[in-house]
């Protein structure tokens, strides 16, 4: 049997064990040991797989995923993150659609701590879907809103999507999060539009909120600032060269613990099961990369990456052409399996095609991070949909979903726009960093 057909077997044995439900890290490694034994021998497999652990369990650059983890987790453990959601809430609250658009304001200032699309769509979830609620707001906007606004979780930095770009594609992780920044502000605008054109178009969808005295806007900003203060200090240290990744990542963890026992809300106990669930989270961070480690040689080893070069290349179409195709593969492939494994699983492949035309990878980088934002919102997966569904369990998914799509439309105008002009990513990195 031919490297190429034992290739073309192994993937599509590893979409059946995804299709399955089996974990992304044991399918990962499953396929990639049995295919690298197939193709190379039992013992360069097993050399592989220790090499492999080995050289990512001492990898620098990885401490910057537990540190930014444990620093959202407790951020959220402590409540600092509502502070966010009430700081938006107190200004905008008041007008047409405020509460909504409060919450997108509230998921970017969340993503900004932690990295984690899953869990701003968790957290700014259980913190004003009740609210909307309240004031009548219509669920699909509410869901909607609350499921878009967590995608910014892995654009805007630190993000644990840029992290794991990064690591497979042996790109800066300060740059990738440079380039993020205005793509994040630029999505977070247009979902805040889509919210201002579905209320201007039904009213009824989101009812004006209570007003707020002067007074009171001030306290609720009061009660930001720290918050603000850690956001400002840790990214504004990767980008003024005070800090590295990694550095940041532990100033910024640091100072978020010492906030919370300041304000008295970090015992040890709240600390200790925040500790616990960063380490969940990072062991499966861990396994993925290493099961992609595993699972890249045996791609290599059946030439699939140069067989799909070659194939691309063959059509002798423009190079925006084979990007967009790219993309479209990217948007397909997100409805059916989940971004983090969609990175792991088509980088290898897609990667050396975007290097050989010539395309900027850290531009690249960006669109597909955006597209992954895409797949947590896509039906019949969506991540982020079935992890809003947990907090509004009256909600159907059906209306979930609904209330999703104005929002997923509004995503692909920023993909667009980021194709069509690449220095809304590229600006600050190519400025900033020489």
């Amino acid at each position: 049997m031919s490297p190429m057909a034992v290739g073309g077997i192994g993937m599509a044995v590893l979409l059946a064990l995804l299709v399955l439900r089996v974990p992304v890290a044991f399918a990962m490694f499953a396929v990639g040991f049995a295919g690298i034994a197939i193709l190379n021998g039992p013992s360069s497999a097993i050399n592989l797989l220790a090499s492999e652990t080995f050289t990512l369990a001492s990898s620098a650059e990885l401490v910057v995923v537990p540190l930014f983890i444990l620093m959202g987790n407790v951020a959220s453990a402590t409540g600092m993150s509502s502070r966010l959601y009430d700081a938006a809430y107190a200004i905008i609250g008041s007008i047409r659609g405020g509460l909504a658009s409060a919450t997108i304001i509230g998921c970017g200032g969340f993503a900004a701590l932690s990295g984690s699309s899953v869990a701003s769509a968790l957290t700014m979830g259980k913190v004003s879907l009740a609210e909307m609620k309240r004031f009548n707001y219509d669920s699909r906007l509410s869901t909607g809103s609350v499921t878009a606004g967590g995608t910014l979780g892995i654009l805007i930095p630190p993000s644990t999507g840029f992290v794991i770009y990064a690591i497979l594609t042996e790109q800066s992780i300060g740059r990738l999060f440079l380039a993020g920044v205005l793509p994040g502000l630029l999505l977070l605008t247009l979902f805040i539009f889509t919210i201002t054109l579905l209320c201007w178009w039904r009213p009824a969808l989101g009812p004006s909120g209570p007003s707020t005295s002067v007074p009171e806007k001030v306290k609720a900003l009061a009660g930001a600032l720290p918050i603000v203060g850690v956001i400002l200090l840790t990214i504004g240290g990767i980008y003024g060269g005070l800090f590295s990744p990694v550095e940041a990542a532990a100033v910024g963890a640091g100072l978020i613990i010492l906030l919370g026992a300041i304000i008295g809300q970090l015992s040890l106990s709240v600390l200790w099961q925040a500790a616990k669930d960063s380490v969940v989270t990072t062991a499966t961070v861990m396994l993925i990369l290493t099961a992609a480690h595993l699972l890249n040689p045996f791609l290599a080893l059946s030439h699939i990456p140069q067989a799909v070069g070659a194939f691309l290349e063959g059509l002798n179409a423009s190079n925006l052409t084979v990007l967009g195709l790219i993309l479209l593969c990217y948007l397909v492939l997100g409805c059916f399996i989940e971004g983090f494994a969609m990175l792991v699983l088509t980088m290898p492949i897609f990667f050396p095609v975007v290097t050989m035309l010539g395309f900027d990878p850290i531009w690249f980088g960006v669109l597909v991070v955006v597209t992954l934002e895409m797949g947590l919102i896509s039906p019949p997966v969506g991540v982020n949909v079935f992890i809003v569904k947990s907090v509004a369990r009256d909600v159907p998914m059906g209306k979930i979903f609904a209330g999703v799509m104005p929002f997923w439309i509004a995503m692909l105008v920023a993909l667009i726009l980021l194709v069509a002009f690449p220095q809304i990513a590229l600006f600050l990195p190519n400025t900033m960093i020489n």
